[in-house]
């Protein structure tokens, strides 16, 4: 049979990349070049380029940002993936904004667009407590924080996650832990979330009040859930509920 030289060959693969093969060797042994990236996929087989299933390993297919790289790390359904293509839905996705407002304006990092990088860093600080689902936390190390980092980010368990949870849809314009109380519309009611309870912290005539029980309440409840959790979390986790402030402005 005679040899087919199909160097310089174009097509598309399934998502419309433009690839071309750069080096052809047999059917079974191709290079082929992703002209949009740079991307080269070696020794692949031809069919795979024919029928447009290679893959660009840098295309931007996670909300025009997030791109799978070379290395190690799979993505598919693996738990460091999910992980990481939920950084992207809560930082970029408008219609999940619109349901949580407190993530407008969050961003992922740029080194962390690359999922080979985030992976590593995963298995460099992921962990697990019994019969507690984890959680990557962006803002409790750093108040206030919006970007998704490295530096900023670290797994918590969701008893210490839903701590921080803010709610301010369902309070209005209200301070956190505030309520106005529905049988004196001139009084408010504090009250906060611990665990699965909500707890009633009286009836006060006027904001800070309310506020400040609400802040006293919360504080020791932090404290308190820090020394349960001390011998299994990370001592900056610790440190940092320990230190964690309650503002009227949260």
């Amino acid at each position: 049979m005679k040899f087919i030289d199909r160097t310089g060959e174009t097509n598309k693969n399934n998502i419309g990349n433009l690839m071309k093969i750069i080096k052809y060797r047999n059917a079974t042994d191709i290079d082929v070049l992703f002209l949009d990236t740079g991307f080269v996929a070696l020794n692949r087989a031809y069919k795979e380029f024919s029928k447009g299933i290679l893959k660009d390993l840098y295309d931007k297919n996670i909300y025009e940002i997030g791109y799978q790289g070379e290395g190690e790390y799979k993505g598919g359904r693996t738990k460091k993936y999910r992980t990481w293509y939920s950084m992207f839905f809560r930082c970029y996705d408008n219609k999940f904004h619109i349901k949580q407002p407190t993530y407008v304006e969050c961003t992922v990092c740029e080194e962390w667009h690359n999922f080979q990088v985030f992976a590593k860093w995963y298995d460099n600080n992921y962990y697990e407590i019994p019969n507690q689902v984890m959680h990557l936390d962006k803002d409790i190390l750093f108040k206030g924080n919006k970007i998704y980092s490295p530096e900023n980010c670290i797994f918590v368990p969701q008893k210490i996650n839903n701590l921080f949870t803010r709610r301010n849809a369902s309070r209005g314009d209200l301070p956190i832990g505030v309520g106005i109380y529905e049988h004196d519309k001139t009084k408010y009611r504090a009250k906060c979330n611990n665990e699965k309870k909500l707890i009633y912290l009286g009836i006060h005539n006027n904001i800070l009040d309310a506020f400040n029980a609400y802040k006293k309440y919360k504080g020791e409840l932090i404290i308190e859930i820090a020394k349960e959790y001390k011998d299994k979390i990370p001592k900056e986790l610790y440190d940092a509920m320990y230190k964690y402030k309650i503002e009227i402005t949260d």
